[in-house]
């Protein structure tokens, strides 16, 4: 079946970058360009009971699955319009109790097989205006062993826990489409950038990296939306960015290679004029050796590497608060206080505190954090929007109603843009801020 297209919207050859995408006409900062339904997608486990699994709205009094007991709707309407998909869990939730456990990923490419087979040969569905799920690229034969085998335990894992509900393909095509929601699938994030859940949308994933993007991917219930963060004229591709641009250079791309299997040539990594700043040493009588530099750089990455690990662990709060710290001192002997690396770890912990009801301590280390945030992140972030609502909700806490409002005031006007005014977590901001 023919392609219908997107209004304003266009697939072409990007030189060096293979498919993407460019923009036909005119758009303005905050303009939406297009918003995408999304393939398939799945609600995590963790927010199960607080929001819709289908609509992904947050709400008081979700009724919940008269069978499974574990999945929760807004109503009838939004629990029948799921049900296709629920099915494929609740059966296997009941039979399995306490040890029903499949990743998120294989959760997301059960539902996605559910989708194709109620597809007929050549349909487009209304996520695949541009391009067939079908046609998204899997790198298979860029794969490590190490990769490989998540996805042989994850397709293992298919097999055990939705074998009742599916015919599965063969080893090979299932091994494809592991591949291609490593490459191509997307973390659906709330206001706060917090994991709702995960999600595949062909048209978007069609949209090539850069470090200097053009356009930012953000969510309105399970339906993603492509706005304008820089103003663009007939001809231009539309560019988003895949990864934290935080990091310095050789970070980012390191990433991007890991994940991705290119490396950037943007204007940013080709000319990396923010390392510096990224990387801002504490002022010394003398500047240090560069071994020292470096020295100091493995050991900020190797911190930043075992926190990821231990956050996975349960009951270590203390813990973690503790890596934090002593990274923080460590680091601090060599770099300044809005280095990267030390917002890193000071972003960290100031999870941790608001985690163990520690808000003064959270939002010292925030204030700490927002000025470097704003200078080092693209004019319209939803890393520093978020970092704005956490300063203004924790202050609020702390009877500090004016200073919150003057966050949520920052945040909401970067939200303007990156989510469109009428979004509901705007709406919900303001409620806040009149409350207030």
């Amino acid at each position: 079946m023919k392609a219908e297209g997107i209004d304003g919207i266009e697939k072409f050859d990007s030189p060096g970058k293979g498919r993407g995408i460019r923009v036909t006409k005119a758009f303005k900062v905050g303009d939406l360009l297009f918003a995408c339904p999304a393939f398939s997608y799945v609600l995590s486990v963790s927010e199960r009971g607080y929001l819709c699994e289908f609509c992904f709205t947050k709400k008081e009094g979700l009724a919940k699955c008269g069978k499974c007991k574990k999945a929760f709707y807004c109503n009838v309407g939004c629990q029948k319009a799921d049900w296709a998909m629920h099915k494929l869990e609740c059966s296997s939730m009941c039979a399995y109790g306490e040890n029903w456990c499949p990743s998120e990923t294989v959760r997301l490419v059960a539902r996605i097989l559910a989708k194709m087979k109620s597809q007929k040969d050549g349909q487009r569905g209304p996520s695949e205006k541009l391009l067939l799920m079908a046609e998204l690229e899997a790198h298979v034969d860029k794969m490590d062993s190490e990769r490989r085998e998540v996805h042989e335990m994850d397709i293992s894992a298919l097999h055990h826990f939705y074998s009742k509900h599916l015919d599965f393909p063969e080893h090979t095509r299932l091994l494809c489409i592991f591949s291609q929601v490593n490459c191509n699938g997307f973390t659906v994030e709330d206001e706060e950038l917090s994991h709702l859940g995960s999600a595949v949308y062909p048209d978007v994933a069609l949209i090539n990296h850069s470090c200097s993007p053009s356009v930012i991917v953000t969510y309105k219930g399970p339906v993603a939306e492509v706005r304008a963060v820089q103003d663009m004229k007939p001809g231009d591709e539309i560019l988003t960015s895949y990864i934290d641009l935080l990091y310095p250079t050789e970070d980012r791309n390191g990433r991007l290679r890991d994940a991705y299997y290119f490396t950037c040539t943007c204007t940013q990594c080709s000319s990396p004029d923010k390392d510096k700043l990224k990387l801002k040493l504490r002022k010394r009588s003398e500047a240090p050796p560069p071994e020292e530099v470096r020295t100091m750089t493995r050991y900020a990455r190797n911190s930043i590497r075992d926190f990821r690990q231990a956050k996975h662990q349960k009951d270590i709060l203390t813990y973690l608060l503790q890596m934090c710290e002593s990274s923080i001192d460590h680091m601090g002997a060599l770099f300044d206080d809005a280095n990267v690396y030390m917002l890193h770890m000071m972003y960290q912990a100031m999870g941790v505190c608001i985690y163990q009801g520690d808000w003064e301590q959270a939002a010292r280390y925030g204030e700490k954090i927002i000025k470097p945030f704003s200078a080092l992140y693209p004019a319209y972030s939803m890393n520093v929007a978020s970092m704005y609502i956490k300063l203004g909700r924790l202050y609020v806490g702390l009877d500090k109603a004016s200073l919150g409002v003057k966050f949520f005031k920052k945040a909401v006007s970067i939200m303007e843009v990156t989510m469109g005014k009428d979004h509901h977590s705007i709406e919900g901001l303001k409620k806040e801020m009149l409350q207030k």
